[in-house]
């Protein structure tokens, strides 16, 4: 539930504010709720950034191309093994302790973007098919 605030920002601010919420199609306020969450999740997780994609805006790693969903599927092919996953996906260890922690505190939005992301993909696939069927 939200509640009203009040904060002062300058003209340059929320004019810049404006124009990207005109750009992407949403309310001001909702576009500044998501950056302000989104600053707060960073400030938490600083080796975490966020990307828009098919299924949505999703938490990944900073330098590199891989979402934290992504980096959990390894650990868990990897029988949980840090050291593993860091190896098989090249990355410090540190990287995936960072995207394990981002996990435990957002389980829930992390799962649900995966069910998204196998969503998309198997809509993708289905669609690939039935253009092989026309080519063949």
């Amino acid at each position: 539930m939200s509640q009203p605030r009040s904060f002062r920002f300058s003209e340059r601010i929320l004019a810049s504010l404006q124009e990207r919420a005109r750009d992407r199609g949403e309310s001001t306020n909702a576009l500044a709720e998501r950056l302000v969450d989104e600053g707060l999740r960073r400030e938490t997780h600083p080796l975490l950034t966020f990307r828009e994609g098919t299924a949505g805006r999703r938490a990944a790693l900073v330098g590199t191309r891989l979402d934290v969903s992504q980096v959990i599927d390894t650990l868990r092919e990897s029988d949980n093994s840090v050291p593993a996953t860091a190896e098989y996906l090249n990355l410090p260890e540190q990287h995936v302790h960072a995207a394990v922690r981002y996990y435990a505190d957002f389980r829930d939005e992390v799962d649900a973007w995966r069910e998204r992301m196998r969503t998309v993909a198997e809509r993708e696939e289905e669609a690939w098919r039935r253009e092989q069927a026309v080519l063949a």
